[in-house]
């Protein structure tokens, strides 16, 4: 049986078996409804609450987590208890050693498994376009992670996390179209939708400034049959992350950031790390942002300025989206054949940190 590979994002999980050109599996949202019961029959007792076990990227609720991780395994991938296979997980940026001992704690007491590794999503997503050196932007729904990678090492001195992300876009966009449509009740999941359908980057800051004064509008029906007008709100969406301002954050733009977190590096890495740049989270997928960043990249000061690595044409599509997965799905191919993951005799032996010796 092929190891299997998860990735837990705070929007998304994806999970599949070890197969590197292929798409997970399983892409299944993070949240999850927990069903209290106060021990009536009637089913108006029943009470759905909102669980989110992971948030900006790390797990803040662990039997919801232990809960979502059984389905997956057992249900959506069909490992049998007693039976169960060797398992690689993505681990976000900056992940508090707490965290990976707990997660190590779990795989091999809880589920059983027979071996366990882990690695940075960073590191992940540039193998995924075979590259051990390189600069990741990673867009994702609760943060925005900037991440140099030397030799297959994040360099966590130079890494920068912003815990802004997809979703504070969501809410600007909501916030601008109530504006704009007083008279219109939106739903997050309305806006959501509405943000991947319209929202777009503006060719430059000039083009972005013309478009807010001048800009066409469109006319959208919502499912429940109401009409919101879009226009100069789509462009604001983008700009956000080239003017954090747009937001209330006193930052620098995507670009910049990459540029000072790059600098911080050793001189002699520089041009390695910025003419491998790698985007990937779904967020970066927006209309016109890779093409934006590539104009802001063009028009920096530095004197050898970011340049984005493509996907190599083989992999599937949604490689952006999908990056850490299909890595660790390359890397699993690796760690497992040739013993270097943590075995049961290994846990038993050293307990939860061995995780920080053999998984880096």
């Amino acid at each position: 049986m092929e190891p299997v590979v998860v990735d837990v994002g705070s929007k998304l999980l994806k999970a599949g078996f070890a197969i590197p050109d292929q798409a997970p599996t399983m892409i299944i949202p993070t949240q999850m409804k927990r069903v209290l019961d106060d021990g009536l029959t009637d089913n108006s007792s029943l009470e759905e609450i909102i669980v989110d076990p992971v948030v900006r990227g790390f797990v803040k609720d662990w039997d919801a987590m232990e809960d979502l991780l059984h389905h997956v395994l057992y249900t959506g991938l069909g490992w049998e208890i007693g039976n169960e296979g060797q398992i690689l997980l993505t681990d976000p940026l900056s992940t508090p050693k707490a965290v990976r001992e707990h997660m190590v704690q779990m795989m091999f007491e809880t589920f059983n498994v027979s071996g366990f590794y882990s690695s940075e999503q960073a590191v992940l997503s540039l193998y995924a376009i075979g590259r051990i050196s390189g600069c990741t932007v990673d867009i994702g729904h609760g943060k925005i992670d900037i991440a140099p990678v030397c030799e297959g090492a994040v360099q966590h001195i130079a890494s920068k996390r912003f815990e802004i992300g997809g979703m504070e876009l969501t809410k600007l966009l909501g916030q601008q179209l109530q504006s704009s449509n007083p008279h219109v009740n939106l739903s997050t999941s309305d806006v959501e939708k509405l943000k991947e359908q319209y929202a777009c980057c503006a060719e430059d800051q000039a083009a972005f400034e013309e478009n807010v004064l001048s800009c066409q509008t469109e006319q959208h029906i919502l499912p429940d049959g109401q009409v919101i007008t879009i226009g100069r709100e789509r462009y604001i969406v983008g700009e956000a992350l080239f003017q954090p301002s747009i937001l209330g954050l006193e930052e620098h733009g995507i670009v910049e950031q990459l540029v000072r977190s790059i600098s911080s590096v050793s001189s002699e890495n520089h041009r390695q790390l910025l003419e491998n740049t790698v985007l990937c989270g779904g967020t970066s997928l927006m209309i016109g942002f890779e093409e934006r960043f590539q104009k802001e990249s063009n028009l920096c000061s530095s004197s050898i300025r970011p340049s984005l690595v493509k996907a190599p044409e083989y992999m599937p599509e949604n490689m952006t989206k999908n990056s850490a997965w299909m890595g660790g799905a390359i890397l699993a191919k690796v760690v497992f054949p040739q013993n270097q993951h943590v075995t049961k005799a290994d846990y038993d032996e050293t307990g939860p940190s061995i995780v920080h010796r053999k998984c880096f």
